[in-house]
């Protein structure tokens, strides 16, 4: 562990290490992508919807300022004066509101797909914690956001400056206008502020992202000792496999080996392959591979054949097409049927037996 320490975190994530760091709501995920996706939306439903909210608002004020003197609110009526002031509240404020929601939630949606990780809500006694709290407070992160903060209220005060100085020859005539064409002007100068100031944050935006998901790539990365112990834990030791493997091919051998002296032919090429057949005709629709084997293994099976009195004949042609053709367990092809019943044939009859054979 502390040679592990020590190592440089050159390798590139692995799919069980994303996998962990999202089910522990760890992701890529700019604040500032929604922060600018939630302020174009609320500007795009204003210039939309701005006359609706103008008139739900003006409806309301006016509603309440005739009404101030002949509304009494006593324990009778303090739940229908509620009502109506909610209802009214939220006409008024109510699409604007569900916009904005829909919106934060497609903005980080769209970033991160569907999450829902409980790690991020269980105590972590680290976060309340007066020591950690103080190294967070003067880390890196702490002091790159603490810059950006500051960048975005010298970038937002220059645009609201330009735009208010570039609107100064429009001031004076005012005093001359109706209250609604003030209110008009007003709005008018604070939508040009924020679409610019809009414009601005999505340029920020998009080099945060850039810069969040560069961040969260280089804190993933993982030592080569990390990637070897995760793939022992995923794959298992090699040496372990290999022996497990080993421990397979010894037991597969051995029940081909038992299957040998139940076999009706062993058919040769005469020295490098053996390829054990048996035909039941009553449960078999063709002759079935039930060992075969090359070099030792196939010195093996003779012997064994020879042991249990399993006839053995010569092929060449036939043992290399069976040995290349067919695996253990499966019924030979039907090109091969002809061939085939021509040696069972020789066979059943040094044997005296009369089985029949399909061809």
């Amino acid at each position: 562990m502390a040679e592990e320490s020590f190592q440089e975190r050159t390798e590139q994530a692995t799919p069980k290490r994303r996998e962990e760091a999202r089910k522990k709501g760890q992701v890529a995920k700019s604040r500032e992508l929604a922060s600018v996706a939630v302020l174009a939306s609320g500007l795009l439903t204003f210039f939309w919807g701005g006359a609706l909210f103008y008139i739900q608002s003006t409806t309301m004020l006016r509603y309440y300022l005739s009404n101030a003197a002949s509304i009494r609110i006593s324990r009778n009526n303090i739940e229908s004066v509620c009502t109506v002031a909610v209802k009214h509240f939220a006409m008024a404020v109510g699409p604007l509101f569900m916009v904005l929601v829909l919106i934060a939630f497609l903005a980080n949606y769209l970033q991160i797909g569907p999450l829902m990780s409980l790690s991020a809500i269980k105590p972590n006694f680290s976060k309340i914690s007066p020591f950690e709290g103080f190294k967070r407070l003067f880390s890196a992160q702490a002091f790159a956001e603490l810059v950006k903060s500051i960048f975005k209220i010298i970038a937002v005060g220059f645009i609201a400056f330009e735009v208010i100085k570039g609107e100064m020859n429009n001031l004076l005539p005012l005093l001359d206008q109706t209250p609604a064409q003030i209110f008009l002007y007003m709005a008018n100068v604070s939508y040009s502020i924020f679409w610019k100031t809009c414009l601005f944050i999505a340029m920020l935006a998009v080099l945060d992202l850039l810069f969040q998901k560069w961040e969260f790539e280089k804190n993933l990365r993982m030592t080569k000792q990390e990637v070897k112990e995760e793939y022992k834990q995923t794959e298992g030791d090699p040496q372990v496999r290999a022996k497990i493997r080993s421990i397979q091919r010894e037991i597969a051998r051995r029940r081909m080996m038992a299957a040998v002296p139940e076999a009706d032919v062993v058919i040769t090429n005469p020295t490098h392959l053996a390829i054990a057949l048996k035909y039941d005709s009553g449960k078999m629709e063709a002759p079935q591979v039930v060992a075969k084997g090359s070099g030792f293994v196939a010195e093996k099976i003779k012997e064994i054949a020879k042991e249990n009195r399993v006839p053995t004949i010569e092929n060449k042609p036939l043992a290399q097409s069976l040995f290349k053709l067919v695996e253990i367990g499966m019924t030979i092809p039907e090109g091969l049927y002809q061939a085939v019943a021509e040696v069972l044939a020789y066979v059943y009859r040094m044997k005296n037996k009369n089985a029949p054979i399909r061809s």
